[in-house]
């Protein structure tokens, strides 16, 4: 299990970086082409989940890594997990239902972290 949940949580942690990364800094017109929502999301609410998914990456890992708090490493992917419904709640509310795939992969990989925590940690 513990093999299981690190492998789980590099991977997320990986692309929340990535993804939470260009949300936090780059601007509206730079997003625009790989995330269309940005248009009809404030752009403080865009750097906002972002910095959310920034934290989340941290959460998977650190906690478990020092050995400190490490609940919240479930409380982290479970706050992945939440991040995935909004974000399929705002593509099906925009008529995007063949734009949701990759928020269901990340969705049931944020589920088996907090299982997975739940399990070993």
């Amino acid at each position: 299990m513990e093999i299981s949940y690190w492998v789980v949580a590099a991977l997320l942690a990986a692309f929340y970086l990535f993804a939470g990364g260009k949300k936090a800094v780059q601007s509206q017109e730079r997003l625009r082409p790989m995330m269309g929502w940005v248009d009809t999301v404030p752009m403080p609410l865009v750097r906002v989940i972002g910095v959310l998914e920034i934290l989340g990456a941290a959460g998977l890992i650190l906690p478990p890594l020092t050995g400190i708090a490490a609940w919240l490493a479930v409380a982290a992917a479970g706050g992945l997990v939440l991040i995935q419904i909004g974000g399929i709640t705002v593509h099906l509310s925009r008529g995007e239902a063949r734009m949701i795939g990759l928020n269901i992969v990340l969705l049931a990989a944020a589920a088996a972290a907090v299982w997975l925590g739940t399990t070993w940690l």
